[in-house]
């Protein structure tokens, strides 16, 4: 792991509590239970634990900062030696970003679309008062350069919708280093990409942490990916810490419990077993569709579906997973080929779908900060598919919000809460609840699990698996977890270039010989090894520099 270790410390928090308010300032709920943690310069301590533990609300704290409705309550908090609580507004201002810098989860949400890429990396030095316009601009070049983006003089000059996913988050860690700071807080960066960008992703930031000798906060739910970067682990549950160790000790040797049943559930990969009826829910024969007219984003896709059956469909981003659940659904139209559902000929668009037809396809997105509206209560998200689809009474909707709050493992008192009051979890289990409201017989779960900590996400596909095999859901399971796709699915599509390359059960496209891009992603699974992205990042700089 990371070599240098500077004994100083540069952020040390002591018995932290943080509470969460109800709106009305009645409830108070403990969020952070008098956790304690300490970070030395050039080190990083990656924070692990299941949605709602506590891991963001305690990495936000390492910037002063607290979500709205939450307050410290009690503890310190001392970036190299100054208490963050004695600050003013003002004065925590400033220290954010430049002595402390986020990096978010969702690089899209970060960034203004409205702007360009390098307007915004610049931005921060300059406002800071550290450079001026131009060497900022010399500086965030010099930052693409370092994270092996694109063409780095004038990859800047884009705006966000024009680059990948991956490009954009190692744009967005470009961003939070253009101030020099000196502890980095990185909540969940790789979650939402695909295996093989997030080697990518994960490699260059780790290198940058290393070179300009960053102490980092590490927050995330996959072991594996913390085990890469992180010198040490804090496990945190419920708000408080269970265990904290290095990374070596937390993998192969954890002392409680609850650690151990982390490890053992990434580790795991064993498929649980559906039984699919004879009959096809959905089938698409030569389906293709284009953007704008001309560009051809999904061509010859054949597939079916069946009734109780788990269809995955896999592939890196960009490849055409979440463009074929669009026309699916008809928010892209086909332009070619049929599809077929329930033995009816499905229209293409939208608009010519009756709203029986509506109902029985149902999608749940990847971004549920996206997907809820934030000044509807979970009541009205809820109701609004039953009062749509079904036609139910204002009694008769009470009772059911109850009972798919109680299906998704949430108390009925959540009907009261606005999304901006649950934790990324809690949101996403928010959405399952909404399309199962509208009963349907095929549902399309776009990366559902990818937000959520293994035991949770363990936990919500234990749910779709209950409710598949009492109801006979169709699922098309879009992701880029490969592990969970042999965990679940019954058969696989792999994806690239908007075709799909391979197709069949599991256990014929997960095994030798495969096709090519499928070992690629195969091999991009991280493993419960240290020494698994130098390995992986040695391989394929090989055949490069073999070329040279």
């Amino acid at each position: 792991m990371l070599q240098s270790e500077v004994p100083s410390e540069i952020l040390r928090i002591d018995n932290l509590h943080i509470v969460a308010r109800s709106a009305d300032g009645g409830k108070v709920t403990p969020i952070v239970k008098g956790v304690n943690l300490a970070l030395r310069r050039g080190e990083v301590v990656g924070l692990i634990g299941e949605s709602g533990a506590g891991k963001s609300t305690l990495g936000l704290a390492a910037l002063g900062y607290t979500r709205a409705g939450c307050s410290i309550t009690e503890g310190t908090i001392r970036l190299d030696g100054v208490d963050f609580r004695k600050l003013d507004a003002e004065q925590r201002r400033r220290m954010r970003g430049r002595r402390v810098a986020y990096i978010a989860q969702s690089a899209a949400a970060a960034f203004n679309p409205a702007k360009r890429i390098i307007d915004q990396v610049a931005e921060s030095p300059v406002r800071h008062g550290l450079l001026g316009q131009e060497e900022a601009r010399a500086r965030a070049i010099q930052l693409f350069r370092e994270l092996d983006l694109p063409s780095p003089e004038t990859f800047g000059d884009r705006y966000p919708h024009q680059v990948s996913g991956g490009q954009l988050q190692r744009a967005m860690t470009a961003m939070a280093m253009s101030c020099r700071p000196d502890i980095l807080v990185l909540d969940e960066p790789t979650t939402a990409l695909d295996v093989t960008t997030q080697i990518e992703v994960l490699g260059s930031i780790r290198k940058l942490i290393r070179e300009h000798q960053t102490a980092g906060l590490y927050i995330s739910h996959d072991l594996a990916v913390v085990a890469q970067i992180a010198d040490r682990i804090l496990v945190l549950r419920h708000g408080s810490m269970v265990e904290e160790g290095d990374v070596q000790q937390i993998l192969y040797r954890p002392r409680t419990e609850y650690t151990r049943a982390l490890v053992a559930n990434r580790a795991a990969a064993a498929k649980q077993t559906f039984t699919a009826d004879s009959d096809d829910v959905l089938k698409l024969d030569k389906v293709a569709a284009r953007y704008a007219k001309t560009i051809r984003v999904v061509d010859e896709i054949d597939l079916s579906v069946k009734k109780g059956e788990t269809l995955a469909i896999v592939g890196e981003s960009g490849s055409g997973k979440s463009t074929l659940a669009r026309v699916i659904t008809g928010l892209l139209p086909c332009e070619e080929g049929t599809m077929t559902f329930r033995g009816v000929r499905l229209p293409p668009g939208l608009p010519a779908r009756d709203k029986d037809t509506l109902r029985r396809i149902q999608m749940i997105y990847q971004m549920p900060d996206v997907a809820l509206n934030p000044r509807q209560k979970v009541s009205e998200i809820l109701g609004r598919p039953l009062a749509l689809y079904l036609g139910l009474s204002r009694s008769k909707l009470y009772d059911r919000i109850a009972e798919l709050l109680k299906e998704i493992d949430l108390p009925s008192d959540f009907r009261d809460r606005y999304p901006g009051q649950l934790s990324g979890g809690q949101k996403q289990r928010i959405c399952i609840a909404r399309a199962l409201a509208a009963q349907p017989d095929l549902i399309i779960c776009d990366e559902v699990t990818s937000a959520l900590d293994p035991l949770v996400a363990e936990g919500i596909l234990d749910l779709l698996a209950r409710l598949q095999r009492e109801k006979g859901y169709a699922y098309i399971f879009i992701s880029h977890d490969l592990g969970t796709v042999r965990r679940i699915a019954d058969r696989v599509a792999v994806m690239l270039k908007g075709r799909i390359v391979s197709q069949g059960a599991c256990a014929e496209v997960f095994s030798p010989p495969w096709h090519p891009y499928t070992e690629l992603l195969l091999t991009s699974v991280p493993e419960l090894n240290t020494s698994w992205l130098d390995e992986v990042l040695a391989r394929r700089a090989g055949p490069r520099n073999s070329k040279n």
